[in-house]
């Protein structure tokens, strides 16, 4: 089922966001727990790809969210003032001096090191995005008189609170409605869902909002942990870097949700903090393709390595490149937006173009 995009010419934005975006506070090359300094940098699952596609591919991109109108809300929007992504549907909520009511959600981040491995302390709760309900967004106004091609959100987002998965239903929704292609990228995470039903209750909200999506991005992980797919005679000790696993577990979700149009993977084996293999696969049109497979690939900081195969995936089909270009383009993404810090890309695309052919790291003179 090929995916029925809406003309560029007919929408104010060819990609819109629904999450959350946080101040990381990253300690360098040294530990959370010993930190004398930490660099700031604005992410989030949601809003990285978004940026992706409008830093790397120059696409015109919008993102919904909550800040507060503190000086740390006005620091987190003059770094997504940098990233270009349009702002004018931040919900900016009031400071009650304290930070009681609503506030910035904080992520420190450290990137990991050979055996040490990469590790986040969130620090988020009461944020303002976390708020967001039903019926504080116009989704007539976005999906309709501005009009939108496409909608991309996540289990991160989803699982902040009952209201942000009752909201992110209700955004897919007016968007199914208005002929929006819907992406959704389960990113499971234990430590949020902890505190509201584990995951159980996980499955129960992803399993309401995978009915209404078009592309659905997430790993063997994402896909066992967060909608109960288990495939018999499946190693669970295998690594995702075994292609056959996720074409295994495709067939069962396809019986499930035959509504996906497509389905995409990372597939990571990390040998070390900075040693990975990494590739990608795509489910489309009935037909499976499969990225260059990038053995031990060097990394400077993975978060937002999986956020950029989505920017680089989405920007393919929105191109109008075939399947296995799609997935090229969000691997070679993908690899390079962990060679540099921070959560969201650097990369150009004619870096992206030049890294899915292949080539090296020979000096650019």
């Amino acid at each position: 089922m090929p995916l029925n995009i809406k003309s560029a010419a007919c929408c104010r934005w060819d990609a819109l966001a629904l999450g959350e975006v946080m101040l990381r506070l990253d300690p360098g090359a040294g530990r959370i727990r010993t930190a004398r300094e930490f660099k700031v940098w604005e992410g989030g699952g949601e809003y990285n790809v978004v940026r992706g596609l409008r830093r790397c591919f120059g696409l015109r991109t919008s993102v919904v969210t909550a800040s507060v109108d503190n000086d740390v809300g006005r620091l987190l929007e003059d770094l997504m003032l940098q990233g270009g992504v349009d702002l004018s549907h931040v919900k900016w909520l009031p400071f009650d001096g304290i930070g009681r009511t609503a506030r910035i959600g904080l992520n420190f981040t450290e990137k990991g090191y050979g055996l040490r491995a990469a590790v986040g302390c969130s620090d988020r709760a009461y944020s303002a995005a976390s708020q967001l309900k039903p019926g504080d967004v116009d989704w007539k106004k976005i999906f309709v008189e501005e009009g939108v091609r496409w909608l991309h959100c996540g289990g991160i987002f989803a699982a902040l609170a009952a209201g942000t998965a009752d909201l992110t239903l209700e955004a897919m929704e007016a968007a199914q409605a208005a002929g929006t292609i819907i992406s959704y990228d389960l990113n499971f995470r234990a430590s949020l869902w902890k505190s509201q039903g584990g995951t159980q209750r996980a499955m129960e909200v992803n399993r309401r909002i995978a009915s209404l999506v078009d592309v659905m991005i997430g790993n063997e992980e994402d896909f066992t942990a967060a909608l109960g797919f288990s495939v018999p005679g499946m190693d669970e000790h295998l690594s995702n870097m075994d292609p056959a696993n996720f074409k295994k577990m495709i067939a069962e979700v396809l019986r499930m949700y035959p509504n996906f149009k497509a389905v995409a993977t990372t597939l990571r084996n990390a040998k070390t903090a900075t040693l990975n293999d990494w590739a990608a696969i795509l489910y489309a049109d009935g037909q499976f393709f499969e990225s260059l497979k990038r053995e031990n690939l060097e990394i400077y900081d993975r978060v937002g390595g999986g956020d950029s195969f989505a920017s680089g995936l989405i920007y393919g089909f929105l191109a109008g490149r075939t399947p296995q270009e799609c997935v090229d383009l969000g691997a070679a993404h993908g690899a390079l937006a962990m060679t540099t810090p921070g959560d969201t890309s650097m990369a150009t695309l004619k870096e992206v173009e030049a890294a899915m052919k292949g080539k090296g790291a020979r000096v650019i003179r």
